[in-house]
């Protein structure tokens, strides 16, 4: 008897149900949907600025859902999938129901929950369909959200839903709040796009087939991570799937991918593998070399600050909601600053400002960084966010134009400075602070801080203000900001401190 190489059908194992988050998964790897399913123990939990946009968009849907009064939440939870799909088939049913919120549907194995179900009238008033609403906290339509309906819309179809229109619901940045209870209708756009989405919803099967067959294999895609590993989204496997990859892997230079990938494909793995006659830019090419580099002109450009030197850091808070007169979703509302001041003496000055409570903060705020300023000396910042911010108060608050257009006078970025005039190879291509601090400063870093980047300081600084009721905890998380933009500053001052120790040992 022959034996045949192909696998009995009957003897293959049920591939797993698929959801709508998980068919996105598979869009970007199979071998990521693949890890989620069989093996997420591997997976890095999100960090603290993931987590927090993760729980913005949890808000935002739960205030769209107020568009639609008299709308109805399915109430049953995820895991619960049979009576979640129960309990939207009764609301389906109820003429009385004009929305339903989360409802559970299951097509051939892919279950989702859907934002908004909307009931659409024919022209005798009579309910004849429904409009399917997806809502994102983003201000505009994105490739991914065009998938998401089509997997979504691929399945109401499937379980019989007929659908009059498939629609985006966002956030307009438009919006300008006017005071007391925010406008519903300005705060939210809705883009119908069930055109291009039906034209996404023809690869749905192929693409569901292809990750099923990828998913009853005994072992993972055998998918080499490349840049599709940040595209749409920073894949959780990412450390997995890189743990053994040298510390000199190409996928390491940094910029521009176009430049990675022609060297992928000449069979270049390694930096150091990278020819001479490579095209690259000024950091790639520092990158590539490996060695510490200080420019002649360092000490020049670190001797033109003035005396009294204040180091200035900022850090904002950014609204999905605005609740401040006359600001914008997502416009950056300054809330804290930190500034140490450097005396011609060496002694060192620290002053700092945190608006803790749930008031308008930009004019406190302001006028404590004037006078914390003064009128003389330079003012050291680490971008032109510093600048950017000042000019967005001015504009709110005319009477500060004066005053803060000579304070910005007396700017002086050491970001251009470092980038010019130094490179250590612990920057590993990236210029910034928290790159940069403790290659120059070995002594100094952000591992301590409970706070370490701006992202979460801006989710904790909502949190502590807008969200937490326990006054502990309050003043826990107000410790923390204070610390780490303290430690932006006293960075600044040190690594200044540093650099002129190397600009002039490289002299000598």
């Amino acid at each position: 008897m022959i034996e045949s190489d192909e696998k009995d059908p009957c003897c293959l194992p049920a591939p797993p149900r698929l959801s709508k988050s998980k068919f996105l998964s598979g869009l970007q790897c199979h071998k990521r949907v693949y890890l989620e399913i069989h093996q997420p123990e591997l997976a890095t939990p999100p960090d603290p600025s993931m987590q927090a946009i993760l729980d913005m968009g949890t808000e935002i849907g739960v205030l769209a859902q107020r568009r639609f009064p008299s709308g109805v939440l399915a109430t049953v939870g995820f895991r619960q999938r049979e009576a979640a799909i129960a309990q939207t088939i009764a609301l389906l049913q109820d003429p009385n129901v004009p929305a339903i919120f989360e409802g559970a549907f299951e097509y051939e194995g892919v279950v989702v929950r859907v934002d908004i179900l909307e009931r659409v009238q024919d022209e005798t008033g009579r309910p004849s369909a429904w409009r399917l609403i997806e809502v994102k906290s983003s201000t505009r339509v994105k490739d991914v959200h065009l998938d998401d309906l089509a997997i979504q819309s691929h399945v109401l179809l499937g379980s019989g839903i007929a659908l009059a229109g498939t629609c985006l619901m966002h956030i307009d940045n438009r919006y300008v709040y006017g005071g007391g209870e925010v406008d519903l209708q300005a705060l939210f756009a809705i883009e119908d796009v069930s055109e291009i989405v039906a034209s996404r919803r023809g690869q749905v099967p192929a693409r569901l087939a292809a990750m099923r067959s990828a998913l009853i294999e005994p072992q993972p895609p055998a998918i080499e991570p490349d840049d599709r590993c940040h595209s749409p989204y920073e894949c959780p496997f990412w450390a997995h799937c890189t743990k053994d990859k040298p510390e000199r892997w190409i996928y390491y230079l940094p910029g521009t991918k176009d430049t990675v990938n022609r060297l992928v494909r000449q069979g270049i793995t390694t930096i150091d593998e990278i020819p001479d006659s490579a095209s690259l830019s000024l950091t790639q090419r520092r990158v590539k070399d490996n060695v510490e580099w200080v420019s002649s002109k360092l000490g020049a450009a670190l001797q033109s600050v003035e005396y009294p030197v204040h180091h200035v850091d900022f850090e904002t808070v950014m609204l999905a909601v605005p609740r401040f007169l006359a600001t914008r979703p997502y416009q950056s509302i300054p809330v804290q600053w930190s500034n140490h001041i450097e005396l011609e003496s060496g002694e060192i000055i620290h002053h700092e400002f945190l608006h803790s409570d749930a008031t308008e903060p930009r004019k406190r705020w302001a006028e404590a960084l004037i006078e914390s300023l003064g009128e003389k000396g330079s003012i050291v910042v680490y971008s032109a966010y510093e600048e950017a911010i000042m000019r967005q108060v001015v504009e709110a608050f005319p009477e500060f134009r004066q005053i803060f257009s000579a304070i910005m006078k007396r700017l002086w970025d050491l970001h251009p400075v470092i980038k010019d005039h130094y490179y250590h190879p612990k920057f590993q291509g990236s210029y910034s602070i928290k790159s940069v601090l403790p290659a120059v400063v070995p002594s100094m870093g952000y591992d301590d801080l409970t706070i370490q980047e701006g992202g979460q300081a801006a989710s904790e600084y909502y949190r502590m203000v807008f969200v937490e009721g326990d006054w502990i905890e309050q003043f826990r998380i107000k410790e923390a900001l204070l610390r780490y933009c303290a430690r932006d500053t006293l960075a600044m001052v040190e690594l200044r401190r540093a650099l002129k120790e190397k600009a002039s040992a490289s002299c000598s």
